[in-house]
């Protein structure tokens, strides 16, 4: 019988014993920075990315992988019949969904890409949905038919510690940044269906912990709390005590790290994203 091969990319922030457990395809996207080429988590690492970042004067770019990279992975994961189920960060901040779609058109093997409007442990979600079903021996319908409702039942949320990468990319003018900077504001903004869109505003870290935790409260009232992600380009004074209230709420699958250099390279050092998704 014919089995369903999951693929994601390197922005799903997976830890490496999930992926060999669940023998999932991550493409790495690459990231170059003060003029050398990397693969993303491949040959740099979160941590290290942030100290390169620190230091440069451009903002790092990153780009996805090339459709001729998706066909050959496509090709040798359904040579044997398998069918592949291609999931990928939001095509809003990445071009990669759309490589990954090229690809599937060109590949001899029977693909199907799903763009999961999200990044980090939100796509990560939809990943792992799709690797139980797959397991279990559901069909692609019914998986993809239950990753439009793992995708609806979402929120994301993205916390900026600096608006320095948001100047270097030229998203926003200098004026505003030290405007910012002199009232310590820390916007907050949702990223779902893979629209960022400023909710609110904080002035200090514990301002940004308590929205957070008070919306997921809400959010997740009479609910079954199905993943619970924070992923953070070293925001420990956010992270840490964020985890900790939600610990303190009953919760244990939760899940945090560094978010990958692609992320970072948007966001900034000390940022957070809060994901959470429910049944």
């Amino acid at each position: 019988m014919a089995a369903i091969r999951i693929v994601t990319d390197s922005t799903s922030d997976l830890t490496k014993d999930i992926i060999e457990k669940h023998n999932i395809t991550v493409v790495p996207l690459n990231i170059q920075i003060k003029g050398k080429t990397y693969l993303d988590r491949v040959d740099l690492e979160p941590r290290s990315f942030l100290e390169l970042m620190k230091k440069s004067p451009e903002l790092p770019k990153s780009s996805q992988p090339a459709p001729g990279i998706f066909k050959e992975i496509y090709d040798e994961l359904g040579k044997n019949g398998d069918q592949v189920l291609s999931i990928h960060m939001t095509g809003g901040m990445s071009g990669t969904v759309e490589s990954a779609q090229a690809a599937a058109e060109l590949a001899d093997a029977d693909v199907t890409v799903i763009d999961s409007r999200y990044i980090s442990h939100a796509l990560t979600f939809q990943v792992l949905e799709a690797v139980e079903l797959a397991e279990q021996g559901k069909s692609m319908d019914e998986i993809v038919k239950r990753l439009e409702k793992v995708r609806q039942n979402t929120k994301l949320y993205v916390v900026l510690d600096t608006l320095d990468n948001m100047v270097k990319g030229g998203r926003i003018g200098k004026g505003r940044a030290m405007v910012g900077s002199f009232l310590k504001i820390k916007p907050i903004a949702s990223l779902d269906d893979g629209s960022y869109t400023p909710v609110a505003k904080a002035r200090s870290y514990k301002q940004v912990v308590q929205f957070l935790m008070d919306d997921f409260l809400k959010r997740t009232s009479g609910k079954v709390v199905k993943g619970i992600g924070i992923a953070h380009a070293g925001a420990h004074q956010m992270g840490d005590p964020l985890y900790a209230q939600l610990k303190e709420a009953g919760h244990d699958n939760i899940k945090m790290d560094y978010t990958t250099p692609i992320i970072s390279t948007h966001t900034g050092p000390g940022a957070i994203g809060f994901m959470f998704y429910t049944d």
